[in-house]
């Protein structure tokens, strides 16, 4: 692999670099007078050039067939295989000059939207493609949650954008620099709302960001924050080169990871904004964790306790506040909130105040030969809050059950799908509790599910660490992987009955034959209303 760069600068030359790859070859130095650049494109350029009298685009509009609002995340290929995805509108600017003015047919996919097959089996549509014009193409929706838009990445509203259309963001192409963003977490601090991200891409590099991206928004009650129907007006924090920069930066290599942000109070009644952090080797491999406070100074997070390799408590996970018995408490989901602590400083800062909920002895560790069981006296398995001892994950439970130390009925984690009573394995998760549902509600993805990690589930609680015993499928990727879904609670509307929820869009273990250009490795954000009857769950 050769690396190259052609930089222009303002006294009208091209600077052109090439280096061998890895750097084992010393950079080689062209310079060009940009006239005689300029005499050299002419020669092999196209001799059309763009003039008032060039053909509009079509415009294709794909809506939802019972709200009548754009549908993104569209795929319509023609028969030679041009690929054409709608953006967050539901719009599509085909301005192919060899297809104007004749009928073009399109096969057309959407995850958890259908469109009626014909007598071959195929489903699709065909346009009489006219210069300026326009059409519109209904979708039943399958899914119980309703697709709005990408929160993050490039092109979010770029066909709107080709077609002349309003969007209502206000930054609808590029924001940031952001090509792409991993696994979301919010929370509210200082009267704004902070929104954090994992690894970042970048357009000018493949290599992006590794030490957290963060942006703010405006709170929902202020009167000019756009609904979050609409989307979401994200300010970047950025670098000099206007890049989203790291808000988590080590100098020690390897990626850093934040999860379980919260917003505590200290002794003094002062804000702070806690973290835990995570600096990782690889995917899997964590070589540094502990906690980090924001500095609002720098504006970036700083280390303040590194934990030992192997704490069996901290915090991780989704973080929500929840209120039981007059205390306030910072619940974690991961993805079920079995682990918990006080919500102030000095509790969140030490990990001996942390809880789980667990029928594992305290003061023991987790043996998968010769687990530290708790039963009473009558031989009862002892379900409950308890510090410095370890949370029960399905995975250990499931050891547990195999290897006969406890029965199967048991079992405190058994979600299962309402409808086929099969057993449900999350793997990511959010719990809040909802005003109109009157109950503590989880939105997860599965893990092994129809597809690997595509599968997102709507299910509720009397208590906010369970048991959570039967679920409703809201979203389905088809080969297609929707991992670590957020609910935004501060975004719930009428009631509760609407909430709203994003996770990441991306092919990672999905099996999907290629990324899906723009919306892979980005937030896309889904709407779902609690009063749906399909929704219930007795």
């Amino acid at each position: 692999m050769v690396n190259t760069w052609l930089t222009i600068s303002p006294n009208g030359c091209a600077r052109f670099e090439y280096g061998g790859e890895g750097g084992n070859r010393a950079p080689r130095v062209v310079l060009f007078d940009m006239k005689i650049l300029a005499a050299l494109i002419l020669l092999v350029a196209p001799t059309h050039s763009a003039t008032a009298d060039d053909p509009k685009p079509f415009a294709i509009e794909v809506v939802d067939a019972d709200t009548g609002r754009g549908v993104p995340l569209v795929e319509l290929r023609t028969v030679h295989h041009l690929l054409f995805i709608t953006d967050s509108n539901g719009l599509v600017a085909f301005n192919e000059p060899g297809l104007m003015d004749r009928d073009v047919h399109f096969t057309v996919f959407s995850h958890g939207y259908d469109i009626p097959v014909d007598g071959f089996g195929i489903r699709g549509k065909a346009f009489k493609i006219t210069p300026g014009g326009g059409a519109t193409l209904k979708l039943k929706r399958r899914n119980n949650a309703e697709r709005l838009y990408r929160v993050t990445g490039e092109g979010i509203y770029r066909d709107s954008i080709l077609l002349g259309r309003k969007t209502p963001i206000e930054q609808p192409l590029l924001n940031g620099r952001v090509l792409g963003q991993d696994s979301v977490f919010t929370t509210i601090y200082r009267g704004k709302l902070y929104w954090f991200w994992g690894d970042t891409n970048r357009e000018s590099y493949p290599l992006g960001q590794f030490h957290m991206s963060g942006a703010t928004s405006k709170l929902p009650q202020e009167a000019d924050c756009l609904n979050p129907d609409k989307g979401v007006n994200l300010t970047y924090f950025v670098d000099k080169d206007g890049f989203s920069r790291g808000m988590a930066p080590r100098p020690e290599p390897g990626p850093v990871w934040l999860d379980a942000i919260m917003v505590v109070k200290d002794d003094a009644g002062k804000e702070r904004m806690v973290a835990h952090y995570g600096r990782m080797k690889s995917l899997s491999e964590r070589v540094e964790h502990g906690l980090m406070v924001y500095n609002d100074e720098r504006e970036i997070f700083e280390k303040t306790a590194e934990l030992p390799k192997d704490a069996a408590i901290y915090p991780q996970g989704q973080a929500s506040v929840i209120t039981i018995d007059g205390h306030a408490y910072y619940y974690f989901a991961h993805p079920y909130a079995t682990l918990r602590v006080k919500a102030d400083f000095k509790s969140v800062s030490d990990m001996s105040q942390y809880e789980a909920f667990t029928c594992l002895k305290p003061g023991q560790r987790y043996d998968k030969y010769n687990p530290p069981v708790d039963r009473d006296a009558a031989g009862k398995l002892n379900w409950s809050w308890k510090r410095d001892a370890e949370p029960v994950t399905e995975t250990r439970q499931k050891e547990m059950i195999d290897g006969k130390h406890i029965k199967p009925e048991e079992a405190w984690l058994d979600l299962r799908d309402a409808e086929s009573k099969k057993q449900i394995t999350l793997h990511a998760g959010s719990v809040h509790f909802n005003a109109y549902r009157k109950k503590y509600i989880m939105i997860a993805n599965q893990i092994y599910g129809t597809s690997m990690l595509g599968e997102v589930w709507f299910t509720e609680s009397d208590a906010p660490h369970g048991p959570f015993r039967k679920a409703r499928k809201v979203v389905t990727h088809e080969k297609y992987s929707f991992y670590n879904p957020r609910h935004h609670a501060f975004f719930d509307q009428e009631g509760g009955r609407l909430i709203y929820f994003e996770g990441t869009y991306n092919e990672l273990i999905s099996g999907a034959k290629m990324p899906t250009p723009r919306y892979d490795y980005n937030q896309v954000m889904y709407r779902l209303d609690l009063g749906d009857t399909r929704l219930k769950l007795e």
